[in-house]
Parts: C-alpha cells; sequence; structure tokens
C-alpha cells in the first residue's frame, strides 16, 4: 500500500465534515485573480445551466473499468450526493449498456425537480452491446425514447452527442436536438471530444451549452484552443477522467500493471514506461496537497475548477466515503501565485503517453 494510499483511508476514517458544509468555499481562477461571488459558492453555469460546482459522474457504477455494482448501493451513493448537494450527474445509454442510466433514473426518481440530469447518445445500443457509432436523427430519437424510459422522466436536461459519428453532418445532428428542445424532450445540447471547428458548426445550429472532453493535471491538451472556444463561444466545460481513473488519488504507483482485460492497459499514460515519469506529477500534487491540507483528489479537483468559472468536474464513484472526499474539494482556494508557482513546478515536468495539440484537430 501506498503512502498516499494511508492517507486516503486516515481522511475517510477521520473525515467530519457536514454534508452542506462540504460545499462551501470559492475558487481563485487562474489568470484572473478574483473569485466568485460568495453567494454561488455552490453553483455553476453551463452556458445558462446552473449546476453544482462538482457533478457526480456515474460511468464507474455500470462498470467499464470495474464491475458493475448493486444498483441498490448505488442508488445510496447517488441519494448521498443529493443530500450533500450535488445538483448534477451524468451518465450515458452506452454505459452498461443501458445500466448506468437505469440506476440515476430509480436514484434520482424522488429529486427529479431539484436535479440536472446529462446523458448522452451516439452509439448503437439496440442489441443490448455496445455497437458502432449511429447519430442519423431516427437513431437519436430511438435513443432518447429509451433514455427517458430507463431515467424516469419526460425531459433530458443535457444531452450530449458522445462521440461524433463520421457518416453524419454534425450540423444533422444539432438540427435533431434542436427540434428535440423544441418539441419540450430536451433542454440543451451538448458535444464530447469534438474539434473546435466541429463545436463552431454544431454551435451555428444549435447552441452548445457544453463540452465535455477529458481534462486533468496530466491530460492538459484541452488547453491548446478547446477552452478559449469555449470560452469565445459561451459554453460550459465538464471534464471527465479529473482524477485518472483513480491515478492522482494515488491509486496506482509505478510498480503497477495492469492485466490485458483491464481497460487502463490501453491507455497510453498508464503504460509501465509512462508510469515511471508521470508518477513525478503525483509526487508534486502530494507534496503541495499536504502543504494545503487537503488529499490529492480533492488538489486535483480544486485546480480544475479553479482554472475557469464555468468548469465543472465530474468525478465519479460507487464509495461513500470517496464522494465525500471529492466533495471536499469545493473547500479549497488558491491564491493566484499559488497557481502561478503550480503550474511552473508542473510544466517542467514532461508526461509520457498524452495527447499531443495536433489531435484536438480531429474529432475523436
Amino acid at each position: 500500500m501506498s503512502n498516499n494510499d494511508i492517507s486516503r483511508r486516515h481522511f475517510l476514517t477521520q473525515a467530519t465534515w457536514a454534508g452542506a458544509g462540504l460545499l462551501a468555499g470559492p475558487s481563485v481562477l487562474a489568470g484572473i485573480n478574483a473569485q466568485q461571488n460568495p453567494t454561488d459558492k455552490e453553483k455553476r453555469r453551463l452556458g445558462t445551466l446552473e449546476v453544482s460546482a462538482l457533478g457526480l459522474g456515474c460511468m464507474s457504477m455500470a462498470g467499464v473499468y470495474n464491475a458493475p455494482q448493486p444498483k441498490n448501493e448505488m442508488v445510496a451513493v447517488i441519494r448521498a450526493a443529493v443530500e450533500q448537494g450535488v445538483t448534477f450527474f451524468d451518465t450515458a445509454e452506452v454505459y452498461g449498456p443501458h445500466y448506468s442510466e437505469e440506476i440515476v433514473g430509480e436514484g434520482l426518481r424522488p429529486f427529479r425537480a431539484q436535479v440536472i440530469i446529462a446523458t448522452k447518445f451516439g452509439f448503437d445500443t439496440t442489441s443490448g452491446a455496445r455497437g458502432g457509432r449511429n447519430s442519423r436523427p431516427e437513431h437519436i430519437r430511438q435513443a432518447l425514447e429509451g433514455s427517458l424510459k430507463r431515467l424516469q422522466t419526460d425531459v433530458i436536461d443535457l444531452y450530449y452527442l458522445h462521440r461524433l459519428d463520421p457518416q453524419v453532418p454534425v450540423e444533422d445532428v444539432a438540427g435533431t436536438v434542436k427540434d428535440l428542445i423544441k418539441e419540450g424532450k430536451v433542454r440543451h445540447f451538448g458535444l464530447s471530444e469534438v474539434a473546435p471547428d466541429t463545436i463552431r458548426r454544431a454551435h451555428a445550429v444549435q447552441k452548445v451549452t457544453a463540452l465535455q472532453s477529458e481534462y486533468s493535471l496530466i491530460e492538459r491538451v484541452m488547453e491548446h484552443g478547446i477552452l478559449s472556444t469555449c470560452e469565445e463561444l459561451g459554453i460550459g466545460f465538464v471534464p471527465w477522467g479529473p482524477v485518472n481513473r483513480g491515478f492522482l488519488t494515488g491509486r496506482f504507483d509505478q510498480n503497477t500493471r495492469f492485466e490485458p482485460s483491464n481497460r487502463n492497459s490501453q491507455l497510453p499514460y498508464l503504460t509501465p514506461d509512462a508510469l515511471k515519469t508521470n508518477i513525478k506529477l503525483l509526487d508534486l500534487v502530494r507534496k503541495w496537497s499536504k502543504e494545503k491540507g487537503i488529499t490529492p483528489a480533492q488538489f486535483s479537483l480544486a485546480w480544475l475548477q479553479a482554472q475557469k468559472p464555468w468548469i465543472v468536474p465530474i468525478p465519479g464513484t460507487t464509495n461513500p466515503g470517496h464522494l465525500k472526499e471529492n466533495l471536499g474539494a469545493n473547500n479549497v482556494t488558491f491564491t493566484a501565485d499559488e497557481l502561478k508557482d503550480f503550474r511552473t513546478a508542473m510544466e517542467t515536468i514532461k508526461l509520457v503517453g498524452v495527447r499531443t495539440p495536433d489531435t484536438l484537430l480531429k474529432d475523436q
């Protein structure tokens, strides 16, 4: 067991924060040297959509990087999140497939009017398994009806295109969602892992409320043109993988090896050679976290929040203790000097296996 595993366990056993208290504390914005409005500490905006400062990603509840979890236990985690102030819940048709949406629907049924539900379309799951990409207008409508049923609702608050279908122009996708918004079945449109030009083309047809793409202390490629595009167009940004499948919590170390069946084995920044180098960033995060009296997970999430006021990370968890720990990030503040000094130190570490800026020119 690593030192950080021990400190995280200590945190989970010693934490005494009350649920509401976990959601206090503004973040200083990188490069702006200003704090959020103190009256809005618990909320942020994705475009015109108001959500909690941290959301809850619900992919891991259905498996993907781990075994599917019991529905009753995951429903309890979701409801605990609501009790602690989370209003933003993220799922997708393909997670399971379908199982994550079923969990989210059951978990949020008593609180539907209080929460924002985001889900995604773009894969063919009609066989009950994950198929290829499919964003034909008729398939989007079919997917939506299935999601509405599983989520036990009559409207999706934020409906993302999960991945671009190269056979369907994004304008056709945006136009279809625009029609669904007019029909009252969808409230907001989102995109995921697309290039700046694709964002602009979609936005010209139907206003994009949020972009969801991977962004963390390790995977920072979004800083090369994507975040600026979002800022220009008034689009919120939702980082997935904000703690790198647990790497930034200390879950892995340089000696970690994954079985070929484990999807982490496919990630370039978690290969044995990459871990030897990338662990240096984790060591830096540990050092700063210790100085601030917080956990590495909290530091990593709060750092993302501190970059822009319209960034809302969605860490996923199946563990009530980790949920509580993650929400503690909302208590963390940085001075402008701290953000500058940390970035200076961080950028001396040449990470291995991360995306290069040229990849942003292509839809993923």
